[in-house]
């Protein structure tokens, strides 16, 4: 695996290639560092078309300002299998608490997403010590199939972006026969599967733009402001009755 991402994008129009901004999106208040953008990808093979596409897709994210980083899932054990201070897990966990929005790519495999791509979704907890490192980021999809068009794995993915309380936009690329879109270097070849993927990051730069200042209030809930206001006063009530014992 190269450790310089060459970020050139030869496919790409630049004529038609626009800057996502916070002043076109009508918050010039925002939050002015770039886009924190962290990627997964769900296959271990030396010519991994689900890792090809997640790096296409962080050469574009780049092109669009934003600050990225790919996770490397090798040698990261199954969930549950070692302790949470194990290093590849701490990694995966400070990674996700430093993005703002999310980019998940799996293999489809018999129908679904893969083991590899499920197990660093399960090492991040809904919650810990009162931290989430996954609600109210944003996230997109894509997938990557040997044969056919299929969805299944992009839909199992927004499936799982739920349940994890992310954003995840509208648009998502899955693309078929996956062989015939990269070349020997691994870069995707110009085409509308390759445009797809330039509309979903572009979406994700602007979803991200518009949501990760208000991201807290966003995901703020009733249930859960009720439930840490009851608890609270059950605690003051514990001291009071213990200082009056």
């Amino acid at each position: 695996m190269p450790s310089e991402l060459d970020l050139s994008l030869p496919n790409v129009s630049e004529d038609h290639l626009e800057m996502p901004n916070s002043a076109k999106l009508g918050t010039p208040g925002a939050s002015r560092h770039p886009p924190r953008i962290l990627l997964l990808y769900g296959s271990l093979r030396e010519r991994s078309y689900s890792r090809f596409l997640t790096l296409e897709a962080e050469r574009i994210l780049r092109r669009f300002g934003a600050e990225t980083r790919a996770y490397d899932p090798r040698e990261l054990p199954m969930v549950d299998s070692v302790p949470a201070d194990h290093p590849k897990v701490v990694e995966l966990r400070e990674l996700s608490l430093w993005s703002e929005g999310q980019v998940w790519c799996s293999p489809e495999r018999h129908g679904a997403v893969t083991g590899v791509l499920k197990n660093q979704i399960d090492w991040l907890p809904l919650e810990s010590r009162g931290v989430r490192p996954t609600q109210g980021r944003t996230l997109a999809v894509m997938q990557v199939s040997g044969g056919s068009q299929s969805f299944n794995a992009v839909n199992t993915l927004r499936l799982l972006g739920r349940w994890m309380r992310m954003i995840t936009i509208p648009n998502q690329s899955s693309v078929p026969k996956a062989y015939e879109q990269f070349d020997e270097a691994g870069r995707m070849l110009p085409g509308p599967l390759y445009d797809r993927v330039v509309d979903v990051m572009e979406e994700l730069v602007k979803f991200t733009l518009l949501t990760r200042d208000i991201s807290g209030h966003m995901t703020d809930r009733y249930s859960e402001r009720k439930e840490r206001a009851e608890k609270k006063a059950k605690a003051d009530l514990a001291v009071l009755s213990g200082a009056a014992s």
